[in-house]
């Protein structure tokens, strides 16, 4: 038995990493929706607002690298 999940702990990492994807993905569609919101409510406000949401798209993707490093370095 204990050979078995040897064998499978890559998979159950990248498993983890798929579930720790759906967290930055939310997030970056939440950031982007939200711009469009505003943009939709305030056109001369965009470009402070997009400057606010590549900032944000930025600090949410550097969960996901590091969810991808962690997957990695606990296999």
């Amino acid at each position: 038995m204990l050979t078995i999940l040897e064998g499978i702990n890559g998979s159950i990492n990248m498993i983890g990493y798929a579930l720790a994807t759906l967290g930055p993905a939310l997030g970056v569609a939440w950031i982007f929706s939200s711009v469009i919101n505003g943009t939709a409510r305030q056109p001369e406000a965009r470009g402070a607002m997009m400057g606010t949401a590549m900032i944000g798209f930025a600090v949410v993707e550097a969960l996901a690298i590091i969810g991808i490093a962690l997957a990695f370095v606990l296999s």
